[in-house]
């Protein structure tokens, strides 16, 4: 819906193309970095007249439309009803269908408003591309909160009469008339010009109504300084304004960051005798996670372990009496959610293992797994928060054939009010502790109005906690997860492998759905030893190293890929054998990082230039290149911004049995070059530097180095072939 509201604000738009004649030319995605970031500072106001309503209704239908129409504004969610993501300085990409009737020019803006609803600098909108009305702008929002955004279109007269005035003027037709109207129109748009400068368009209009050759009077007008000035502050008439869209800006973390998850209890543990790590041991191993430049150490459940149905060594029903359980089991005599395994230690425990990662730089992410294990204080206090079957029974887990008779779903339908206030009361508890990130255990199999309610709680107090959906689950459900508040989601990045599949989820993720979801790239889970690391040794781990810290702002890494572990439990499974999720699992990091055994220092490296470069840390510009060899991928990502210019380019072998040639052809104008142009690269792995073009030769032997991240090199200039 669109009014004819006057503007609080002022526009800086550029004049637009006259409607019907030759537009501007296409920008591409450098050239429209000009669209600067949107200060929550007022810009001056426009000189506007609204000479009719913005919208009419039809008699026969009560339907209504636009004086000017602007239609499929992006980025929107179901019409607004869900907001549409960022993070501040992040550039986002706005963009509608602007049209109007004839053939008079018109001008496009979009605005930014701030928290507290304060608009910022208008931002003109170009033409994507000749002949579609599709208009663009990047804006860039500087803090954290609830934004809006919305769209302005407008008549540009001065714009129509400067086409008219070149076409006829020099060939005699209407001179005086055509000179007069523009004299009028200047000093109509002078009153919104600030006086100090208001002299130089009062010339104009002197010189258009004075005396000498009418080409010459014609001139005034359109000098770079005339045009600057009214781009600046443009006479806007029949402004027509959409509504406004909702934009939540999250905190950086939301987007960009490198997890590690390790279970605190195999640090320091024994196998003989069985012996569990504590709160204290675990943190002897942060200093080695911080050093590998990873920003968030994620803990599966801390909680006490049932032991009803307890599951023993590798997922066997018959446990030994030292087996420590499942974590996700959770709930004992000894507590539930709110409570901290005996074993790990106490609530101080944590609190100072918390504070030993803050110091290090390293964020606590808590398992937050809503499931009980028979044992749970819930059970036998609210027997109502979980399905009875007509034996009296509570059902227990089931995913027909697998069964999990160690845990009980809960049960949203009994007593909604009172599991929903019992599920808040928990997640507060944890963030009094220091958690400000919460990995979400299976949310789809909750209802997504719990999530929707739930995090939009816990976002109007504490607006920094941020939630990353587990939901290995069917599109729809990934996907509306995300749109009601889960800042990151896993994905289907580890059965992504071929460069077909790669290729199509990468866009999917970097233009589909990157303005509500964002993925985080794990590339092992306690849950997921894909075929190709099983069978790949150490040149997949690289592979998929690379891809997972370069393909996505946010990647995981589960403990033990470092040290190439890629047994499975028996052939055709993705468990791992003696799964650390059902016994302890002690390492030696340290010895395999002596003998060799350890991509350590690889992961330090592709964390460290990640850290490096922006580019890397966003996830909506990614762009394909194209490789003669099926078993080569190349990709690039590039952030121009505030003088800015990085660009990153990942060319990944993806056989890690054999090397592999290929002849890159790079889409240069997405390298911000033109098809001609050569320019250095240089290899962030290798230190290499190489001089490219369109046509590219690389070859990569996995068993050395399966990839290049090269920077290109924008202090050496381009040139030529």
């Amino acid at each position: 819906m669109t009014t004819n509201k006057m503007p609080s604000g002022r526009s800086a738009a550029t004049p637009r193309a006259r409607a019907g004649s030759k537009p501007p030319a296409a920008k591409t995605s450098a050239a429209k970095t000009s669209a600067a970031k949107t200060s929550a500072a007022k810009a001056p106001a426009a000189k506007t007249s609204a000479t009719s309503s913005a919208q009419r209704t039809t008699p026969s239908s009560g339907m209504t439309y636009e004086r000017i129409p602007i239609v499929d504004v992006q980025p929107v969610l179901e019409c607004g009803r869900y907001p549409a993501k960022s993070i501040p300085g992040e550039q986002l990409a706005v963009s509608a269908t602007v049209f109007r009737e004839g053939h008079d020019a018109l001008g496009v803006n979009v605005v930014l408003r701030d928290p507290n609803g304060r608009a910022g600098a208008f931002t003109p909108m170009h033409l994507v591309a000749p002949g579609t009305d599709r208009y663009e702008a990047l804006v860039a929002a500087d803090a954290t909160g609830a934004w809006t955004f919305h769209i302005e279109a407008w008549a540009d007269p001065l714009e129509t009469w400067r086409h008219d005035a070149r076409i006829k003027i020099p060939e005699g037709q209407d001179v005086e008339l055509m000179l007069e109207e523009g004299a009028r129109l200047h000093e109509e748009a002078a009153a919104g010009v600030p006086a100090k400068q208001r002299a130089l368009i009062n010339k104009v209009v002197a010189t258009l109504r004075g005396r000498g050759d009418a080409v010459d009077r014609l001139a005034a007008a359109l000098t770079p300084e005339v045009l600057d000035l009214l781009a600046q502050h443009p006479l806007r008439k029949l402004l027509t304004e959409s509504q406004r869209y909702p934009l939540w800006v999250d905190r950086e973390r939301a987007l960009f960051g490198s997890w590690y998850e390790f279970f605190p209890r195999s640090i320091g543990s024994s196998l003989d005798p069985p012996r569990s790590g504590t709160f204290a041991d675990a943190a002897k191993r942060l200093p080695a996670i911080a050093e590998m430049g990873f920003d968030v150490v994620y803990l599966p459940p801390i909680h006490p372990i049932g032991t009803t149905f307890r599951k023993g060594r590798n997922n066997t029903l018959d446990p030994r009496p030292d087996d420590p359980g499942v974590p996700w089991a959770i709930g004992s005599p000894e507590g539930g959610h709110d409570a901290i395994h005996p074993d790990l230690g106490t609530m101080a425990d944590f609190e100072a293992f918390v504070e030993d990662a803050r110091n290090l730089g390293l964020e606590v992410a808590l398992d937050f797994a809503l499931q009980a294990s028979p044992d749970h204080p819930w059970v036998t206090e609210h027997p109502e928060w979980f399905t009875t079957r007509a034996d009296g029974t509570i059902a227990y887990a089931e995913n027909p054939p697998k069964k999990y008779q160690d845990i009980y779903p809960l049960n949203f339908d009994n007593d909604y009010e009172g599991l929903y206030a019992e599920v808040n009361r928990v997640l507060r508890l944890w963030m009094s502790h220091g958690v400000r990130i919460f990995r979400v255990d299976n949310p789809h199999t909750k209802p997504v109005a719990f999530w929707a309610q739930l995090l939009a709680d816990i976002r109007s107090t504490d607006p920094d906690v941020l939630f990353l959906a587990e939901a290995f689950t069917r599109p729809a459900m990934m996907r509306a997860l995300a749109r009601v508040g889960f800042h990151q989601s896993y994905s289907y990045f580890t059965w992504r492998n071929t460069r077909p599949e790669l290729e199509q989820y990468l866009m999917e993720l970097s233009h589909d759905t990157s303005d509500y979801l964002r993925p985080n790239f794990f590339v092992n889970t306690p849950d997921i030893l894909h075929a190709f690391l099983q069978q790949g040794g150490p040149p997949a781990f690289k592979i998929r190293a690379v891809l997972g810290a370069t393909g996505s702002p946010t990647w995981g890494v589960y403990s033990g890929f470092e040290l190439f572990e890629n047994t499975p439990v028996r052939p055709g499974s993705e468990e791992y054998l003696d799964s650390e999720k059902y016994q302890y699992r002690p390492r030696d990091y340290e010895a395999a990082e002596k003998a060799g055994r350890s991509i350590a220092g690889y992961i330090t490296r592709l964390n460290h230039i990640r850290r490096e470069h922006v580019a890397l840390q966003r996830l909506r510009d990614l762009a394909l290149h194209s490789s003669d060899n099926p078993q080569v991928i190349a990709y690039s990502k590039r952030v121009v911004d505030a003088g800015v210019d990085d660009t990153v380019l990942v060319v990944v072998n993806l056989n890690p049995f054999n090397v592999s040639e290929a002849t890159l052809s790079l889409d240069l104008p997405a390298l911000g070059y033109d098809w001609h142009e050569t320019f250095d690269v240089v290899d962030q792995l290798s230190g290499a530097r190489y001089t490219w073009g369109h046509y590219n030769y690389v070859r990569l032997d996995p068993h050395t180095e399966p990839a290049h991240i090269f920077v290109v090199d924008k202090s050496a200039g381009g040139g030529s072939r």
